[in-house]
């Protein structure tokens, strides 16, 4: 399998040895997951951290009547896991679905905590990418308190422009808190004004 696309996005926050590479590659697996596979179920400790090859994924939540809350997309060079319940080795609040065939490099706990301390600029990399993802998180909860549905639209179709058209409009509409009746509606609004 193809290790490049990983190498690629590493190689953007730090440089990597021919040497650090063989250790790296020697404690990934690699993973082909079907349409509508779980990478992670709610209840369950998320046992990897995975790097998207190929395919897409939500990350959602399911209360107790049965309802999704999608929290996350994500695609090609990005990360899907349940970083708390990986992080913590506790249960998962979350679910990780592929909502197409889906390519991973996967790491476990006890591999990436190897890696750490073999290659130590890689906790500086994932600390990066734990950042990230919890400044994206922040952001996400104040649009959500101050901004309109219709203006959280637009930031996600500005944001994630490749999403959109993979993802269906259900999801969009659950990721955004609303219906998909009324993101049609927005949708609509949308291009009477153009």
């Amino acid at each position: 399998m193809n290790t490049k696309p990983l190498l690629d996005y590493i190689n953007k926050h730090t440089s990597l040895t021919a040497e650090e590479e063989d250790i790296l590659n020697a404690k990934i697996t690699f993973r082909n997951y079907l349409k509508d596979q779980y990478i992670a179920q709610q209840g369950d400790v998320c046992k990897t951290v995975n790097f998207i090859i190929s395919g897409c994924t939500k990350t959602f939540y399911t209360n107790q009547e049965g309802q999704e809350h999608v929290v996350m997309f994500s695609i090609e060079d990005w990360w899907a896991s349940d970083l708390g319940s990986f992080i913590t080795q506790t249960p998962s609040d979350f679910n990780v679905q592929c909502i197409e065939a889906t390519q991973l490099i996967q790491f476990t706990f006890e591999n990436l905590e190897y890696l750490y301390a073999e290659i130590p600029k890689l906790e500086r990399v994932f600390r990066k990418i734990v950042e990230r993802a919890f400044v994206a998180s922040q952001k996400r909860i104040i649009r959500n308190f101050s901004l309109s549905a219709k203006e959280r639209y637009l930031i996600f179709k500005e944001t994630y422009p490749k999403i959109e058209q993979r993802v269906p409009q259900y999801m969009i509409a659950s990721y955004l808190g609303i219906t998909k009746e009324f993101l049609s509606k927005i949708k609509s609004q949308i291009i009477q004004n153009q």
